[in-house]
């Protein structure tokens, strides 16, 4: 640790005061506790001998591929009918999942498993080619035959003690029975850990696995698989972070593929970006190593554009969820409300100075004594009315949830759950405990349907007390260790679907499943809205019940340039919906830092102040005159984009394409965006540069090809290439795509079509409308509009047909 690291400095410290406390005392116990249930209920590791799958064999055909045998494993190849890839080892199969949306997608009738001409198998379909070899390697390629990733053998690791006789080199463990192929089968999954070695081309850029600090794009580096509570805050570099996933996005020329290897377990990811020789052969390809520290060996590949591969990955996982209209405006949250008093001067605040206020987040400190699902009433005497009156303002109130729940018989929660038999236990059948704000607590299992039954329902006294929405923190799941934060021990039992097994296997779940449960329970009991939901951890499928934010973010410049590396990574993992705690969640900004960060969150999908007790106020007010005009600019605009925020929301269901997207996204072969990280296209018509240095007042920005106006002088620019551009403290420079139509707040409030002028002599453009009318389950219209310029003037025409019947206003030079 460098002493000179505020951050890293301050958790020790306050690891180190914590253990005199009290609270530090008990952790302290609780950590020991942890370490002697994982003593007792985990099989100690011995001798372990390396399997690898052997020599093919033999192969069964299947509907969609089939399966191919080696001498000491097999691998199950099927295509979908949306053209994705499952490859199983060691009789592996798509389910039980909890990635899965729907359960085992469709297969392709028409992929035909045919012998190779080198001796191995190869699966061919209309959009994708896999090529098995003789000895387990495993090759897709695009229809045309081009390679786009190449994995190699396996290699397992199992304890010796399963092998016959005397251990000897290359010596196999004897197999504990046979697969329904009629091969010999081992333990891929308890006592077992795995590799995998993949190769990709030499240009190829890695995106993806979650949030991560530093990125978007993941260079050279080990990225772990563990959901962590980083402790205090975090900064680039910090990994891992609550929300890991092991998905990956590889971008090359060659083509762009998505790979998710569906295993909850521990695990990490070894990047190595490749090297181009001079000349032809000499190139060295990007490398991967993924180990596990056990489960099944499955994955699937999708490829294809970054919109198709998005799209297939919506299609296998689950459409993101679409937030109600009013989430898609400016939220504001501080740990540290005093009382109901404060926050009626907050709101009140930003009424009198006429700022847009759409939600207000209450913390762990409105709770009673910080147990979930209670209220202060000292501090907030009248919540439900405190949330009518804000309603009327057209502000509502969001509430934190933890999943810790204080271990006091007599507390209605924990009573509950025990009479209910839903909390986590060990091997012995105790209650598993560990210490978290309310002070020894349990934690609800919810792997066991039973359980997110009984969780969903206490939702019902979140929405008495007059909340519109919830936010699921420390669900990792969290628990104060002496030295930093921890989590269950990993001999901790979990039901996982009825199945059984312990937290090694349930932890990188937990949050997601946790999601889960509280967004059922809550269309169980507002079956007529959308509900409102994100979570600080998840796993892969988190859309399907809402979306993310950064998690404690370290305030500093730094930190300003880690919150767009996480939306952009979270948005490229299937998550859409996400944004950073402006402003970090530690510190004090300065003015000019405040306001950045504040510029940024405006064109993020989650806009959301917030900060710890003691890192000082939010306000946009409480940074100077010139801060609040330049945030009530931000402000307004947020507001006025916001028909463009409701499409692009729909759009995200639609289609599983995130808001925010890397300025390749249209362009992946253009190398040059692919290494660009610090600007975002916002959908499809817009390209925002925000400043991430100190002092600088101007930026250069790299265009994709086209024209592209700048929103405040319609200035046009032409891509590709790069352009300075002026970036004053007042605003960030945005550009609009020529010929887009982005949908806008008109003046008298309805939507007004924004429609930037197509270039004469190239093919015209156009934009997509989806207006929500409401925040339930109304049927919502796409429509699709194009652009061209005939004689000069600018033509806006719907795709079906029919007439335009929105306002029209026609910007940039023609």
């Amino acid at each position: 640790m460098d002493a000179r690291d505020p951050v890293r400095s301050g958790k020790l410290v306050r690891s180190v005061k914590a253990v005199g406390t009290a609270r530090g005392l008990r952790s302290l116990r609780a950590a020991w506790q942890r370490r002697r249930s994982d003593a007792v209920g985990l099989p100690r590791r011995g001798p372990e001998l390396a399997r690898v799958p052997g020599p093919v064999i033999g192969a069964d055909p299947e509907p969609g591929g089939g399966v191919v045998r080696f001498a000491r494993s097999s691998l199950r190849v099927r295509v979908t009918a949306g053209g994705a890839v499952f490859c199983g080892w060691d009789g592996a199969e798509p389910e039980p999942s909890y990635a899965l949306a729907h359960g085992c997608p469709e297969v392709d009738d028409r992929a035909v498993l045919e012998p190779d001409t080198v001796g191995g198998w190869r699966v061919v379909s209309e959009r994708v080619t896999v090529v098995v070899s003789r000895t387990g390697a495993v090759e897709v390629r695009t229809p045309g035959g081009v390679p786009l990733r190449r994995d190699l053998p396996p290699r397992w690791w199992e304890p010796a003690a399963a092998a016959p006789g005397p251990e000897g080199e290359g010596r196999m463990p004897e197999a504990v029975g046979h697969g329904p192929e009629g091969c010999p089968r081992w333990p891929a999954g308890e006592g077992a850990r795995w590799q995998q070695r993949s190769e990709v081309a030499a240009d190829a850029r890695f995106f993806g696995l979650g949030g991560r600090s530093s990125g978007p794009r993941l260079r050279d580096g080990r990225y772990r698989l563990w959901n962590t509570d980083p402790g205090g805050a975090f900064r680039p570099g910090d990994d891992p972070l609550s929300l890991t996933a092991p998905v990956q996005l590889v971008v090359a020329d060659a083509g762009t593929h998505l790979v998710f290897h569906d295993n909850s377990w521990d695990g990490a990811v070894t990047l190595r970006e490749g090297e181009e020789g001079e000349g032809s052969g000499h190139d060295r390809p990007g490398r991967c190593r993924l180990r596990m520290a056990g489960g099944p060996l499955r994955y699937w590949v999708i490829v294809g554009t970054p919109a198709r591969v998005l799209h297939g990955w919506a299609a296998l996982t689950g459409s993101p969820a679409v937030p109600p209209a009013w989430a898609l405006g400016h939220h504001h949250a501080r740990w540290g409300f005093g009382d109901a008093e404060e926050v009626r001067r907050v709101v009140a605040g930003y009424r009198e100075r006429g700022l847009p206020l759409s939600a207000l987040h209450l913390d762990i400190d409105h709770f009673a004594g910080h147990r979930v699902f209670t209220v202060d009433s000292g501090r907030f005497p009248d919540l439900p009315a405190l949330a009518a009156e804000l309603r009327t303002e057209g502000v509502r109130l969001v509430s934190i949830v933890d999943p810790a729940v204080k271990a006091e018989p007599g507390d209605a929660v924990y009573d509950s759950g025990s009479a209910a038999d839903v909390f986590v236990r060990d091997a012995r059948g105790l209650e598993v405990r560990g210490e978290v704000w309310p002070g020894e607590s349990v934690f609800p299992d919810f792997t066991d349907p039973r359980a997110r039954k009984w969780w969903g329902a206490l939702y019902a006294e979140r929405l008495a007390q007059g909340f519109s929405g919830v936010w699921h923190d420390m669900n990792e799941p969290a628990a104060f260790g002496p030295f930093g934060g921890t989590t269950l021990p990993r001999s901790a039992r979990h039901a996982l679907e009825g199945r059984g097994g312990d937290h090694r296997e349930a932890h990188n779940v937990y949050g997601l499943a946790m999601a889960r449960a509280g967004y059922e329970g809550l269309r169980e009991l507002r079956p007529q809205e959308r509900p409102f939901l994100f979570s600080r951890a998840g796993w892969a499928g988190l859309q399907r019940y809402g979306g993310s934010w950064s998690g404690d973010v370290a305030t500093g410049w730094p930190g300003l340039r880690a919150s767009l590396a996480l939306v952009l990574g979270l948005g490229l993992s299937g998550v859409p919906y996400s944004g950073p705690d402006i402003g970090g969640f530690t510190g004090s900004p300065s003015p000019e830092l405040y306001l950045r960060w504040f510029q940024l969150g405006a064109y993020l999908p989650l806009f959301r102040t917030h900060s710890a007790w003691t890192a000082g106020r939010r306000e946009p007010w409480e940074f100077g005159p010139r801060v609040l005009e330049s945030a009530a600019a931000a402000l307004r605009e947020r507001q006025r984009l916001q028909p463009y925020f409701i499409t692009l929301a729909q759009l995200a269901a639609r289609t599983g394409a995130p808001y925010v997207r890397p300025v390749w996204w249209r362009s992946p072969k253009d190398r040059a965006l692919r290494d660009c990280e610090d600007a975002f296209l916002l959908g499809d018509a817009l390209l925002v540069a925000p400043v991430l240095e100190e002092g600088a007042e101007r930026r250069t920005v790299r265009l994709p090809r086209g024209r592209w106006y700048d929103t405040v002088t319609g200035v046009p620019y032409e891509g590709p290439g790069q352009v300075v551009l002026d970036a004053p403290l007042s605003r960030i420079p945005v550009l609009a795509r020529a010929g887009s139509v982005v949908p806008v707040t008109g003046a008298d409030g309805g939507v007004e079509l924004e429609v930037w002028a197509p270039v004469a002599g190239r093919k015209g453009g156009g934009g997509v409308l989806v207006e929500d009318r409401g925040d339930g389950w109304e049927r919502t219209e796409v429509v699709r509009f194009t652009t061209r310029l005939r004689a000069g003037e600018v033509r806006v025409e719907r795709e079906d047909g029919a007439a335009v019947d929105h306002p029209v206003r026609v910007r940039g030079r023609r």
